[in-house]
């Protein structure tokens, strides 16, 4: 190839983290994102320590904590009686054991520092580029565009997210539709419709339901996210998850979450999907990573962490195995089999556990009494569950 460029197909949070770290090595890489701009649709952004240490790692930390809120606490209520359950201090001791804080932020935010910080790295970051076709090819790939344009490198990292056209090159799974639904709203202060705790990250479960609450942007804002079971999909129902379903669904639970519903956004809804973990993720010189890898279901709040993983994995992984201007294809070879050894494992886990804990959170009747007693049982340093998640 003319160029030892690492092409990144894919701006979002994984792709963008994976450029960062891979270029912060002196590796020259070009990000090609389909969107005109980069942006991120949602709202709020858990990052759990396993993530923020390596942020830190990257240079961009001080700058997530400073558009960010550091809360004190996780804390977990029954939604249909308003009691809390348990809660999982956030604190000094807790950024001690993990080696980093847990950081709620604005994903666009989160976008905006990564694309910041890729520009200063000399990281090229082009949109517009739909990517048509990955082909490999001796000494490296060409990755070829909707817009007619051409771009060859060593390598191709396919971080397209969920629906990636590069993952159907390995497997012709598609996503999991879990019958979940959730609605989102982060709105100044004034407008939000029921309490509001500016230090902690608030989680109401119940029957086929759960609220997620928390701040963002130093307080101003203050992020919801509603998710339910839709009844109308188990129908069939081609309008399923709609607003009235969702005014339906929370209105058996206490005031508290009742009164938090009207201030998320009606316009928009985002079903809940998963894959199947895959046990390979590259072909020829493609190898995926993030939403392409291992899309998950939210309820460990890991989606982004595990993507920033990635990428700090792979430039590793790059790093330890080639060593030469433009590396031959063995070296290649045994870099990006390095990497999705390392991550495949863990992120199969982190898929798994989600699907445990929102069944969990979701029990009714007999299991729902038994999940709190668990709960509310539980010593407050107890750190057992998250340990394996937030200290790997």
């Amino acid at each position: 190839m003319s160029d030892g460029e690492i092409l990144v197909i894919g701006g979002g949070i994984g792709g963008l983290t994976a450029a960062l770290a891979i270029a912060r090595s002196g590796r020259a890489v070009r990000v090609l994102e389909r969107a005109p701009e980069f942006a991120e649709i949602g709202a709020g952004l858990q990052l759990a320590p396993n993530a923020t240490r390596l942020l830190d790692r990257l240079g961009v930390l001080d700058a997530c904590v400073e558009v960010g809120v550091l809360p004190e606490r996780l804390v977990f209520n029954d939604a249909l009686t308003g009691e809390r359950l348990t809660h999982l201090d956030l604190g000094e001791g807790f950024r001690r054991r993990y080696g980093g804080p847990y950081v709620v932020m604005h994903r666009s935010d989160l976008l905006r520092i990564l694309v910041e910080a890729c520009r200063a790295q000399g990281v090229a970051l082009e949109n517009g580029k739909q990517v048509d076709t990955v082909t490999t090819e001796p000494g490296g790939v060409t990755v070829t565009c909707a817009d007619g344009s051409h771009h060859t490198g060593v390598l191709a990292v396919a971080a397209d997210g969920l629906r990636s056209g590069s993952r159907g090159r390995l497997s012709d799974d598609e996503p999991i539709d879990s019958g979940y639904v959730a609605y989102r709203g982060a709105v100044p202060l004034d407008e939000v419709t029921g309490p509001v705790s500016l230090s902690e990250v608030v989680v109401w479960f119940g029957p086929g339901l759960h609220l997620v609450q928390y701040p963002l942007r130093s307080g101003r804002l203050f992020n919801q996210v509603a998710v339910f079971r839709s009844p109308g999909f188990a129908a069939g129902d081609p309008d399923w998850g709609n607003p009235d379903e969702l005014d339906a669904a929370f209105s058996v639970t206490c005031e508290s979450v009742r009164m938090a519903i009207p201030s998320l956004w009606r316009t928009n809804r985002w079903p809940m999907y998963d894959r199947e973990p895959l046990d390979n993720w590259l072909t020829g010189r493609t190898v995926l990573l993030g939403d392409a890898a291992h899309p998950m279901l939210q309820y460990l709040a890991q989606g982004a962490c595990q993507a920033i993983e990635d990428g700090v994995s792979l430039a590793g992984s790059l790093d330890r195995h080639l060593t030469d201007a433009v590396p031959d294809a063995v070296s290649v070879d045994k870099a990006l089999h390095a990497y999705q050894d390392e991550r495949i494992p863990r992120t199969a886990h982190i898929q798994r556990t989600a699907r445990i804990w929102g069944d969990m959170w979701h029990i009714d009747g007999v299991g729902a009494l038994l999940r709190n007693e668990v709960f509310t049982q539980r010593a407050v340093d107890d750190y057992r569950h998250v340990d394996p998640i937030y200290g790997a």
